[in-house]
């Protein structure tokens, strides 16, 4: 590229935005698609060595298939919670005070603040620890 430095810039900010574009439409956009197909081929792997016992390329690929999903399902999550919070800021309304209460709610039901272990009353983290260790102990 020739001509003034700022121009040479702007085209190659303009080249590089392009790229990334396309990167993004081919592996992060079409994330659920791709995880489709590697539940489809790891289906047809399974079904063929129901049949014949698989050479080891193909069960290389099939180990991993299954370890690619994981990873794949993991960035989907993230984008689609990205893409929910990003519309929750977007219209104002979270709902966070609501998730929040309903978080400490069920965290407090959740909590164990005292058992009845050998008919005695145990109050207390470290006492429950206790109770709890020595109970299992015995089994």
């Amino acid at each position: 590229m020739d001509g003034w430095g700022g121009f040479v810039l702007k085209e190659k900010l303009k080249l590089i935005n392009l790229a990334l574009k396309k990167w993004h439409v081919s592996y992060v956009q079409n994330s659920l698609g791709r995880i489709n197909s590697l539940k489809d081929r790891i289906s047809e792997l399974d079904c063929k060595g129901e049949d014949v016992v698989l050479l080891k390329p193909e069960i290389e690929e099939l180990h991993g298939l299954t370890s690619y999903i994981p990873s794949l399902s993991r960035i989907n999550t993230s984008i689609c919670w990205q893409q929910s919070r990003l519309l929750g800021l977007r219209e104002g309304d979270t709902n966070s005070k609501y998730f929040h209460s309903i978080l400490f709610s069920r965290r407090r039901g959740n909590s164990i603040s005292s058992i009845l272990f050998d008919g005695v009353f145990v109050e207390g983290v470290i006492p429950i620890q206790e109770a709890i260790f020595s109970h299992c102990v015995s089994l």
